[in-house]
């Protein structure tokens, strides 16, 4: 019934009005994306927030926890840092600590990841072959978070502990 008092409204409405509406949806919607890429570009990350989806990071994350990041190509990243990375094939990035560095003479760096709440590393959830990531993986750094959305939010899709 939602739908059809909706529909009323705007069979009400005169264009003018109308049109008003429909202005001030578009302002909204482009200012959101404003704000949106602004915070790529001040953080250097494709992704400046991402909401914890699973229960790895615990104690430090919980599921539901908002992390700001950021990922300046100058910072080099160290180990106990913790990261949000791609895996290819993979569509969900994922929330771990960097556990260990494998720095070549060249000077390019490959890392293994970890989630504080798992038994073992992630060379189980790399593509396979993979024994290693490389900052080309890297969404971002986490450099804060908030509990906002922890347990607040059953709409949260549920995954295993182990990503």
């Amino acid at each position: 019934m939602l739908s059809l008092d909706f529909l009323d409204d705007v069979r009400r409405m005169n264009k003018r009005q109308l049109y008003y509406q429909v202005l001030n949806f578009g302002m909204i919607v482009s200012s959101a994306l404003m704000i949106w890429k602004g915070l790529m570009v001040i953080t250097g990350s494709e992704s400046p927030i991402v909401v914890v989806l699973s229960g790895s990071m615990e104690p430090a994350f919980h599921r539901g926890d908002l992390l700001f990041l950021t990922n300046r190509v100058e910072d080099p990243i160290r180990v106990g840092e913790i990261v949000v990375f791609r895996i290819e094939g993979r569509e969900i990035p994922i929330v771990h600590r960097v556990l260990k560095i494998h720095e070549k003479q060249n000077g390019h760096i490959k890392f293994l990841t970890k989630g504080d709440n798992n038994a073992v590393d992630d060379r189980g959830l790399y593509k396979q072959g993979q024994h290693w990531l490389e900052k080309k993986d890297v969404v971002g750094r986490a450099r804060g978070s908030s509990v906002l959305l922890r347990n607040n939010s059953p709409h949260l899709p549920q995954f295993p502990r182990c990503c």
